[in-house]
């Protein structure tokens, strides 16, 4: 697998796995309802929009030799807004050449650290962020899904430079 500039001819595909894994992954910690109105035909023009007009923007995403695009990973201004993989291909190393990739932006970028927003309880997104030198800095927020309040936590990196 190898990482890459994404281009706006990956939106579908970013918006595939955007879609897909929010499903899966976030199966009875965001409402069922929420998670079955996503669109992949909406989020694919969302991600077709971002990258033709957010040059500052980073989006990379992850290629399999025979299964395309199976992951990306979104940043801009110091903050890690995005990381998805499909299921069937985490745990191969790809998250960190992603997250990898992405700090290497960021920092080339200028930025000296960087955050990102998890939900509270999403546990193994959790453990690959603190394995990563992440660490939650006791900042929280409630967002809205589908009318449900969800907390989420704000993980810091005090670098950018990737371990």
């Amino acid at each position: 697998m190898r990482v890459r500039p994404a281009t706006v001819e990956d939106a579908a595909a970013i918006a595939t796995v955007h879609v897909r894994t929010w499903q899966l992954t976030y199966r009875n910690q965001i409402p069922q309802v929420y998670l079955e109105q996503l669109d992949v035909t909406t989020r694919r023009e969302q991600w077709q929009r971002r990258l033709r007009t957010r040059p500052a923007a980073v989006v990379l995403v992850l290629e399999h030799e025979t299964a395309g695009v199976v992951g990306f990973v979104a940043a801009e201004a110091g903050e890690v807004q995005a990381i998805y993989i499909l299921p069937a291909f985490q745990g191969r190393g790809g998250g960190r050449r992603l997250m990898s990739a992405a700090l290497d932006a960021l920092r080339a970028g200028g930025d000296e650290g960087a955050t990102l927003w998890v939900l509270a309880t999403n546990e193994p997104a959790r453990r690959f962020y603190e394995a990563g030198g992440w660490h939650p800095d006791g900042t929280t927020r409630t967002e809205d899904f589908g009318g449900e309040p969800v907390e989420e936590l704000r993980y810091r990196r005090r670098s950018t430079i990737a371990e």
